[in-house]
């Protein structure tokens, strides 16, 4: 069997793929068997290199850390959609002097580093630590999902903007009730994308003093005793972070697959002859007939 891009593998390039497959899955066994052989060897696994967590408190203090690393993530989410919006539009806007200013200026927010901008706005315009992480967070990734959405429109038939304007809608009414909610829909696996992204670096917050997982984690661990307790708060950690992140992601291949979803089809005829009886030329030419005979008849009648 053949295809467009390449032949299909026979039975002998199926055997080698699954002796590699094999092959690695073995190799990566051992690796990941060695380094936790290590690991305990080293008594990273022992029991009073846990019992912290036998303490609610600890739990509750790594909670609400996680809290707060959450309400700043759907703060800047927010924003960053909101923003992406704005930006969507200006950036195809009919005037030039819309478009270029807005290009320079998401060409500016991308091409920044998500840290500079969280110490611009914290150490020179003197925001508090939690919301300059928020603004850089919400920047950053607006001009992101702003060019993702302005690709969406983009990519629309041409026949849907048309479709707005023939039945007397504007331009800007086109673009927010016919092309945006279409491009949003197209769009939105990779905007949940983008912000699995930002959940990610609000960790940066770390850095400029915000009270946020990862600072929490460390301070609970110097607290108790980094030597001793450092790595069972670093793997806890590790897997909350995991949960979160992997519950987001879940969330967009549903989405990813909702929105690829073929439209179901049309409902059968209530004549059960799974035709369209306007669409059948046979039907509509016999239709026409009995109509010929019934005038015909009518007129011999009179």
């Amino acid at each position: 069997m053949t295809t467009v891009l390449y032949d299909a593998p026979g039975p002998r390039a199926r055997n080698l793929s699954r002796i590699v497959s094999v092959g690695i899955a073995v190799a990566l066994i051992a690796i990941v068997g060695s380094g936790l052989y290590n690991l305990s060897s080293q008594g990273l696994f022992d029991a009073d290199r846990w019992n912290i967590f036998n303490d609610p408190l600890v739990w509750l203090d790594l909670l609400g850390a996680l809290g707060t690393t959450l309400q700043m993530a759907a703060l800047g989410a927010v924003g960053a959609i909101l923003l992406g919006m704005v930006l969507a539009l200006l950036r195809i806007a009919p005037s030039r002097w819309i478009r270029v200013p807005t290009t320079g200026a998401l060409e500016l927010l991308r091409g920044l580093p998500v840290l500079l901008m969280m110490f611009f706005f914290w150490a020179l315009v003197g925001m508090e630590s939690y919301w300059a992480v928020v603004t850089a967070l919400a920047l950053y990734n607006g001009a992101i999902i702003g060019e993702a959405l302005r690709t969406g429109i983009v990519s629309l038939p041409k026949g849907q903007r048309e479709a707005g304007l023939s039945v007397g809608l504007g331009g800007l009414q086109t673009r927010l009730l016919i092309e945006f909610p279409q491009a949003l829909r197209n769009m939105v696996p990779i905007i949940v994308a983008q912000l699995v992204v930002l959940l990610k670096d609000t960790s940066l917050g770390y850095i400029i003093g915000v009270q946020e997982f990862l600072r929490r984690g460390r301070l609970t661990y110097e607290f108790f005793g980094a030597g001793q307790y450092a790595f069972s708060v670093f793997v806890v950690m590790i897997a909350m972070y995991l949960a979160v992140n992997l519950t987001v992601s879940w969330i967009a291949r549903r989405l990813a697959k909702g929105s690829s979803r073929k439209p179901r089809k049309a409902a059968p005829p209530a004549d059960g002859s799974g035709k369209d009886p306007f669409v059948d030329g046979t039907r509509l030419r016999g239709s026409s007939m009995t109509g010929e005979q019934s005038a015909g008849g009518g007129g011999a009648a009179l």
